[in-house]
């Protein structure tokens, strides 16, 4: 496959996602990097959500992933990663990121997480979400330490907020990514996965996590607020735009029954657009 299909076939991916609108006003090198990490994540996600594979045999897929992006930096063949080469010679993205984020997935794909202990969760979050916020301040040229500010706030309360939205989601295929520090204190007996989020003393639980996601946010904007160097529509974007599903989340309650709060595709490129003007 040429590198404009595999560009093509990663902008597809893209286009369903809610970062989508953030991703296609960056410049076009920028943008085509986005394009092919968003890509990535969307591949090694798939392995590690696939509850009719094998656990053996998804990890396999995890370790030909990770051997494709070694390939990489070691001028070899990339195989399936040959669409990342260009952005990491572009962008000088760290391998050591790359292999964060299939590490997080292996979390899955090792057994379902259920009600880990906060540090767990912490790890879990930095892998699957800030490693990835790490690659993408690289991608928007931003400097190395308040881009890894950013990357590591933002992309946890972007996690946090997704978990929070995801419980019943995740319930539903043996997950329970809230800590078990916080179920415990409150009293909640760990039985099943339905059964600990059909409580409704997880209202509290997911309260104490949605605390942790607003002080991420609140960091994360205090560093946008200093205007750092780069492009940084995207970002600010899901700033914006997850904290208001956490502020529709903390106002309706986790008591069951819950409805899951969604996107608004259209919203989201009015606040993209307003961004653009503003900026």
């Amino acid at each position: 496959m040429n590198l404009g299909n595999q560009t093509a076939i990663a902008e597809r991916r893209a286009a369903g996602s809610s970062f989508y609108a953030g991703m296609r006003v960056l410049p076009k090198p920028e943008r085509e990097a986005m394009y092919a990490i968003y890509a990535f994540c969307r591949e090694v996600d798939d392995i590690a959500d696939d509850q009719q594979g094998d656990r053996a045999a998804r990890a396999s897929q995890l370790d030909r992933w990770r051997a494709d992006v070694d390939a990489i930096y070691a001028g070899g063949d990339p195989g399936q990663a040959a669409f990342l080469a260009e952005p990491v010679a572009r962008f000088a993205l760290d391998r050591a990121d790359f292999h964060a984020v299939i590490d997080g997935m292996a979390m899955d794909v090792d057994r379902d997480i259920r009600w880990p202990p906060a540090a767990e969760l912490d790890l879990y979050c930095d892998r699957v979400a800030s490693a990835v916020g790490r690659l993408s301040v690289k991608v928007f040229g931003m400097d190395e330490e308040p881009g890894r500010d950013l990357a590591h706030h933002l992309g946890r309360a972007l996690q946090l907020t997704n978990i929070l939205r995801d419980i019943d989601e995740d319930a539903a295929i043996g997950r329970v990514y809230l800590p078990g520090e916080a179920i415990t204190a409150t009293g909640i007996v760990f039985t099943t996965p339905e059964q600990v989020v059909g409580d409704p003393r997880i209202d509290a639980v997911a309260r104490a996590v949605a605390a942790q996601a607003e002080a991420h946010f609140a960091t994360a904007r205090a560093i946008l607020a200093e205007r750092p160097r780069g492009h940084l529509i995207a970002p600010r974007l899901m700033a914006i735009a997850y904290a208001k599903i956490l502020a529709r989340m903390e106002a309706a309650g986790w008591a069951p029954p819950r409805h899951r709060v969604k996107v608004s595709k259209l919203g989201l490129m009015v606040t993209a657009l307003r961004l653009l003007v503003t900026r």
